[in-house]
């Protein structure tokens, strides 16, 4: 089967993390997300994909090429302006070679089990089946009535806490028949949420929901993006960490120089090439990228640096994104704050 994966949006609620990067690329435990969720849809059997692209879509191209790398095969639909979902889904249909395939938006984390998903779609006789997952607060989402088969009856779009028909929100994974993208109209922006979706179920056309297990994050906010990394070094995603694990807790990448006189506190990832200068002291869950400098007295928690970075001595850097030019901080006043400001 065929996996359509959608890569081309702009990411604006994690700027300016991605004002040169697209979303699905940015790294999770110091490795780009999208390549996480490739290799976990091939350890699933899938290995012919196609990749949706617009926003710096050559960083995509560069870094995954043909596929061959990762042992699965990619090819690319460049997107000539942004279409929205279904829009992207219809662009992509000259590579979609099979009657039935599953469309994957690559900016969300998911880490679940496809199979459930699939069978239930080959049962039910749908055209779509909507991947569902079950939020403690729907009201920030698109939330799906069914009837008890699973059937979709109507979509409610952020209704209020206490009136909402269910918990079920759109996980963003679909398996698609092929005559669906018959109901898409070409050479325009179209969103499968709000025109695609609702058009396929007024016309009395079967449209399923089922829920799928497993990890579902929504990595949209600095907040978010920050939760992601402790789930992860928590375990709660089974991602695989690029580099060994050296003590309990502890992964260090080759060529890296730490201080005897540096303090790690777990857990804590150590990008390939990092100097740690003495008296740094980093952790708990603090996430450094490739050839990242952490000068003497610093100290690092709850924050992802991001390769090249360098953190000036003696300071704080906590509840941050931080890059060579930039922090975000989810503590302190203010979106953007310039590196250095946090003082002991």
């Amino acid at each position: 089967m065929q996996a359509l994966l959608l890569a081309g949006g702009l990411g604006t609620r994690l700027r300016p993390l991605t004002e040169h990067l697209p979303k699905p690329m940015a790294p999770v435990v110091n490795r780009p997300w999208l390549e996480h969720l490739l290799k976990h849809l091939r350890s699933q059997g899938l290995s012919d994909f196609v990749i949706a692209v617009k926003h710096n879509a050559d960083i995509i191209r560069n870094h995954f090429g043909d596929g061959r790398r990762l042992g699965v095969t990619i090819a690319y639909s460049q997107e000539p302006e942004l279409l929205g979902t279904a829009g992207a889904i219809k662009h992509a249909e000259p590579l979609l070679s099979a009657d039935r395939f599953i469309v994957v938006n690559a900016d969300i984390i998911h880490h679940v089990d496809l199979m459930p998903l699939l069978e239930f779609h080959r049962s039910s006789g749908a055209m779509v089946t909507i991947g569902l997952t079950e939020v403690e607060d729907p009201s920030q989402y698109g939330v799906v009535q069914q009837t008890p088969s699973g059937r979709i009856l109507r979509f409610v779009e952020k209704p209020p806490r206490h009136e909402a028909p269910s918990n079920r929100i759109n996980a963003g994974i679909y398996v698609m028949e092929k005559e669906t993208l018959s109901w898409i109209p070409a050479g325009r922006a179209v969103s499968i949420e709000r025109e695609t979706f609702p058009l396929l179920i007024r016309k009395g056309l079967p449209v399923y929901g089922c829920a799928v297990r497993g990890y579902w994050l929504d990595m949209g906010t600095h907040d978010r993006y920050l939760a992601l990394h402790r789930d992860a070094l928590d375990g709660k995603i089974g991602l695989q960490l690029p580099y060994p694990m050296k003590a309990e807790g502890v992964w260090i990448g080759e060529d890296t120089h730490i201080s005897s006189h540096a303090k790690l506190i777990p857990p804590v990832v150590i990008g390939r090439g990092t100097r740690v200068e003495r008296g740094a002291v980093l952790g708990p869950y603090a996430v450094l990228g490739e050839g990242v400098t952490v000068q003497a007295d610093s100290r690092c928690a709850h924050a992802v640096v991001l390769p090249g970075t360098r953190l000036e001595g003696n300071r704080v850097f906590r509840h941050a994104v931080v890059a060579p030019d930039f922090m975000v901080t989810t503590r302190l006043p203010g979106d953007l704050i310039r590196q250095g400001v946090m003082q002991p």
